[in-house]
């Protein structure tokens, strides 16, 4: 098995923690270019990219393509394995869909692609719906939801404490927020509700992790709401130092207004950590899950937002025993591995055929 990949960030995890069962070639994205050959007829494909030469050389050989997310990598390849007749499956985490606007869907390359696929995976249900309403209504889907990695799990009160020692934080109380930096987190809403919080609870840090095009306006929004002292804004972090945040903190908060299930939510679930999050299709979904230790607030509202997070700083709890088995049984990758496994045989037991996805 191959793994082709835009991202520096994807080798050097892997370089850490070799669990892929193959080798992994990056990819520049400057290297991600060219057309694809137009093909004549009705279907014809419009200029797409041309993924480089060692994609190539790997789809010659594979059984299956399994792309991810819609990138012009990912599209390239679904092409060209409907060109070669391989099957080909393909999950969308969210941000494609928001991307993705409404027309016929010859005229769109992810729209072509999406087609092309013989099997589409989304990471929740929402998703799903949401594809359906944009005009992306095909057979041959399935919600497989993303596996929480073993870093994440339920440690005892000790290891919080060693948490919070290894971390050098002192404040009484830990919020953690993880999410890219851009215009759909709410992070702005979060420091608005977080200059509600200080005020009765003025020992609270929050660790915003991720980066964005909104890092510089956050910073500007932390001091306008005179919070710039309760922030730590914590950039890029691995996984292991995520799931550390993750046991030390209070609550972990999602403000954000469009998500579908968010796997960081999931993850602090694992490590015993409430959330808090926006009652966006995926929060609510979310809360579907896991029931009482997922709080929904309204978007866009930093005064109930303020309001659940002192909630959960005055009650100090932990998730419950049945969210830490219904993670360990149903998402963690052995679950996810036996689903894609399951459409791994059936798209090889049906070959790629024309029009699958239509």
């Amino acid at each position: 098995m191959t793994y082709h990949s835009f991202s520096p960030e994807s080798a050097r995890l892997h370089a850490a923690r070799p669990a892929l069962p193959g080798s992994v070639t990056l990819i520049h994205p400057q290297q991600d270019a060219g057309t694809v050959l137009r093909v004549v007829g009705a279907m014809s494909f419009a200029l797409a990219p041309r993924p480089p030469a060692a994609a190539i050389a790997a789809l010659q050989w594979a059984d299956v393509v399994h792309a991810h997310g819609d990138s012009r990598l990912a599209q390239a390849a679904l092409l060209l394995a409907a060109g070669s007749r391989k099957p080909a499956v393909l999950t969308l985490y969210g941000p494609e869909l928001s991307r993705y606007r409404k027309t016929r869907w010859w005229t769109s390359t992810f729209a072509r692609a999406y087609h092309a696929a013989t099997h589409v995976t989304f990471t929740s249900h929402g998703l799903l719906e949401h594809a359906v309403e944009r005009g992306l209504a095909r057979r041959d889907v399935t919600v497989v939801y993303p596996p929480v990695a073993s870093a994440f799990g339920n440690l005892e009160e000790r290891g919080r404490t060693a948490a919070r020692t290894a971390m050098n934080i002192r404040a009484r109380h830990l919020l953690v927020c993880v999410r890219a930096l851009d215009a759909t987190g709410g992070h702005r809403i979060l420091l608005e509700a977080l200059n509600e919080v200080v005020r009765t609870h003025p020992d609270t840090r929050l660790v915003l992790i991720g980066t964005g095009p909104e890092l510089p306006g956050l910073k500007t929004a932390a001091r306008a709401w005179g919070v710039e002292g309760h922030v730590t804004f914590a950039g890029r972090v691995d996984h292991d130092r995520v799931a550390q945040y993750d046991v030390a903190a209070d609550a972990f908060v999602l403000p954000s207004t469009v998500d579908g299930v968010p796997l960081a939510g999931i993850e602090a679930l694992a490590s015993g950590c409430p959330v808090i999050i926006s009652d966006t299709d995926g929060g609510r979904e979310l809360h579907d899950l896991f029931g009482f230790d997922v709080s929904l607030v309204p978007r866009e509202n930093p005064q109930a937002l303020a309001g659940a997070i002192v909630h959960a700083l005055e009650e100090k709890r932990r998730v419950r025993a049945a969210t830490s088995e219904l993670i360990d049984t149903e998402h963690r990758s052995e679950a996810a591995c036996a689903e894609y496994r399951d459409i791994y045989i059936q798209v090889l037991a049906r070959g790629a055929t024309e029009g699958t996805g239509a």
